[in-house]
């Protein structure tokens, strides 16, 4: 009998992120290559791209077209969440989950860091190519200040790596008004000498 074959060994996310980051300088510099090897280069890679592509729409199409096995919608879900995946699904095009849905998910996914930074997330709407969420302080001042006024800029990023199909995210900061301070009469000193 024979053995099965070894698993190829995966690349880490940082890993993918890295190539990711070469390949887009490789691109920028093949578009910037003149003449025929320069348009060449564009084309191979183009039409490469376009392949896996088909390839990743066709698995997608399998998948959805016989989700109603617990297996195969176990799939489907695993591979949506899959950064890298999810991100070459958007890319092609053939995402299987809707903009709204994905942009709900990726602020729920969010909410518990948000949290541990005094705040509290809601996605208003998406709307004409624009998601608006809101971040609610608990009056700390979380999202305004030095430190952590990166928080409305990390929450726009997170969600435009979900759905970068959207045209922008704004981040609607809100800080309630604080209620009154109650002091009972009986704790003020009105008119005795000092």
């Amino acid at each position: 009998m024979a053995e099965p074959a070894a698993r190829h060994q995966r690349l880490t996310d940082e890993d993918v992120r890295m190539r990711l980051a070469r390949l887009e300088e490789a691109l920028a510099l093949i578009e910037q290559t003149p003449g025929p090897a320069g348009e060449l280069a564009l084309a191979a890679v183009t039409d490469l791209a376009q392949v896996y592509g088909e390839a990743l729409a066709r698995a997608v199409d399998h998948v959805t077209d016989h989700a109603e096995a617990a297996a195969d919608s176990a799939l489907l879900e695993t591979l949506v969440h899959d950064e890298l995946i999810e991100h070459l699904l958007v890319l092609h095009e053939i995402h299987p989950e809707p903009l709204e849905p994905r942009v709900a998910r990726a602020v729920a996914d969010l909410a518990p860091a948000v949290e541990e930074r005094g705040a509290r997330i809601t996605l208003r709407n998406v709307e004409a190519g624009v998601a608006t969420v809101e971040l609610t302080t608990s009056g700390g001042g979380c999202c305004g200040g030095s430190a952590s006024g990166d928080l409305p800029a990390a929450v726009r990023e997170a969600v435009l790596d979900v759905a970068p199909e959207l045209a922008d995210v704004t981040v609607v900061t809100k800080t309630p008004p604080r209620p009154p301070t109650f002091v009972p009469l009986a704790g003020i000193n009105i008119g005795a000498a000092p």
